[in-house]
């Protein structure tokens, strides 16, 4: 069986990484060979002849300033749960309807719109944040009827994406409490 031990930056010493991970990374490593005793003929042991890799990520960053590879990730903007039937693991209530729209760019203009072609709602971004939460309401603060939607992402010089989403919402029970 092979283990990955990750290791964290030293610059982070200080911090609580089960409270305050500096950053969400998951891994994967495939192998094919597997998990035993193996030394490639004429070569020096290492390891007693277990398995032993070595690799680095130095050469891995975020791609910043980069108007191509920003159009592409356009692609990549999703509304979950898609389709949404009656709740999401993003509720904490029995009265909560909650949505996330993910991998959004810093600054966009999301305008949500009935099949009709009705504007449901519009909302601007403006943070850092790679995903925003909709209360699947609309600008006035109604619940939206259950149905099929059209998610225009507006990123402005980036580009557009426009996303499809179902949702069945479930009637508001207040004596089920």
């Amino acid at each position: 069986m092979y283990v990955n031990i990750p290791l964290v930056n030293p610059v982070y010493d200080d911090v609580n990484i089960y409270e305050n991970m500096p950053s969400e990374v998951r891994t994967r490593i495939r192998m094919n060979r597997p998990y035993a005793k193996y030394q490639p003929a004429g070569t020096t042991p290492q390891n007693a002849g277990n398995p032993l890799y070595e690799f680095s990520t130095t050469d891995f960053a975020t791609a910043k300033n980069q108007g191509s590879i920003a159009t592409r990730e356009l692609e990549n903007i999703r509304v979950v749960p898609n389709p949404y039937y009656a709740r999401s693991a993003y509720e904490t209530s029995q009265l909560e309807n909650q949505v996330k729209f993910t991998n959004l760019p810093q600054e966009c203009t999301i305008s949500i719109f009935s099949t009709n072609g009705t504007m449901i709602r519009q909302i601007n971004k403006n943070n850092s944040s790679t995903w925003l939460a909709w209360d699947l309401t609309n600008d006035y603060g109604v619940p939206i009827a259950s149905g099929v939607y059209i998610i225009h992402v507006d990123a402005g010089d980036i580009g557009e994406a426009i996303i499809k989403w179902y949702g069945a919402l479930r009637p508001v029970d207040l004596n089920a409490f």
